[in-house]
């Protein structure tokens, strides 16, 4: 199993923590910060290509501050 550690990841955009790829399921990926938990929307793939371009998308959100904040409010 590829683990995408070709992929960076900036920092959160939220709290400057370590974002890691998730994979869920064996269907979609995103990214999620491992110190504040705000992620990226999930992706869905149905085969390996998919699943690798599913992961360099949810990377490139995720990079560009397009993150879904886990405080109440936002």
């Amino acid at each position: 199993m590829d683990h995408f550690d070709d992929i960076d990841l900036a920092d959160c955009p939220c709290c400057r923590g370590v974002g890691s790829i998730e994979e869920e399921g064996g269907w979609c990926v995103y990214v999620q910060c491992l110190d504040c938990g705000a992620h990226t929307a999930e992706l869905s793939f149905k085969n390996e290509d998919e699943r690798r371009q599913a992961a360099r998308m949810a990377a490139m959100n995720w990079n560009f501050g397009k993150v879904i904040r886990p405080d109440p409010g936002d």
